[in-house]
């Protein structure tokens, strides 16, 4: 098989044949090794080249599958030249598989600028989707809502940042953010100084591998968690921030939330009662349910 009948798709330019060979924007697993797709596989079993953000780990894919495909490294500190030498392979005539170290190439990742050349030559991209710690953010935290934004990696420090973060405070859309591990607990505090220690969020670690870890909460918690050690900061994070106002609820998922709650605080009621302080009973209950926990604080009227 040809990598343009694994590829398959169609010329891009309204028909017009392209120039030059095929550039595929090839996704890769984002931790487990078996979330990759089949078309995936034999694309970069086909082609003649494969521009790796780091050869080391896209060979143990290969190897994982069987593929002895042609490696080259292409990252963020390349030089100049590397990127004039895939476009000479291209304008040659030859495919050419574009990878980074995981998920789809240019979401956060190298390869926009070769991507940007290569189609402004009328070259064909074709793009081979597949797993995504976006989206496997935003299904497993289900607090985004239908419309969300992708804010990538915020700018560390300055200007820039208090503006990236005022400008998530005040979109009524859920967010999702990527963070390196030692910058979590800062943009944390950050994110819930700017949108309100109460507005829901949940912290995703290590998707997809041996150790991942979904936390769901308010952003305050989630703060205090990773800073007490509670989520550990180690390992691939990506961090979301709720909706503004919320999630519009049905009058039936209304009622289920208030027989939910009702429930809880009576957990809560039953603890303190057998001599559990009110504070340590809400954290437990809070943990179980994973309701807010100043929530099921509240002291009854009457008591």
């Amino acid at each position: 098989m040809t990598a343009r009948e694994a590829g398959g798709g169609v010329p891009s330019g309204g028909g017009v044949e392209p120039v030059g060979g095929v550039l595929y924007v090839v996704a890769t697993p984002i931790g487990n090794l078996s979330d990759v797709t089949l078309r995936a596989l034999e694309t970069l079993a086909a082609v003649p080249l494969i521009a790796a953000e780091d050869t080391r780990l896209s060979k143990r894919l290969l190897d994982r599958h069987g593929i002895s495909g042609r490696l080259t490294s292409f990252h963020a500190r390349s030089g100049p030249g590397r990127m004039v030498s895939l476009l000479e392979h291209l304008r040659g005539g030859a495919d050419l598989a574009l990878v980074t170290d995981a998920g789809t190439p240019v979401v956060s990742d190298p390869g926009a600028d070769l991507v940007s050349a290569w189609a402004g030559e009328g070259g064909r991209v074709c793009p081979i989707p597949g797993a995504s710690a976006v989206l496997a953010a935003v299904a497993a935290s289900g607090v985004t809502g239908p419309r969300w934004s992708f804010e990538g990696f915020l700018p560390r420090s300055g200007r820039d940042r208090k503006v990236r973060l005022a400008a998530i405070a005040a979109d009524d859309r859920g967010s999702v953010l990527f963070e390196a591990p030692g910058r979590v607990a800062a943009t944390l505090r950050d994110l819930e100084s700017a949108c309100g220690a109460a507005r829901a969020g949940a912290v995703c670690r290590e998707l997809t591998k041996l150790h991942e870890q979904i936390v769901r909460g308010p952003l305050g918690e989630l703060a205090t968690a990773v800073g007490e050690g509670t989520i550990p900061t180690r390992g691939e994070f990506v961090l979301v921030v709720g909706t503004r106002g919320g999630i519009a609820a049905s009058p039936e998922e209304e009622a289920t939330a208030g027989d939910a709650l009702a429930a809880a605080l009576a957990q809560v009621e039953t603890l303190v009662g057998a001599g559990t302080p009110r504070g340590e009973a809400a954290k437990r209950v809070a943990a179980a349910t994973g309701l807010p926990r100043r929530q099921l604080y509240e002291v009854p009227e009457g008591s």
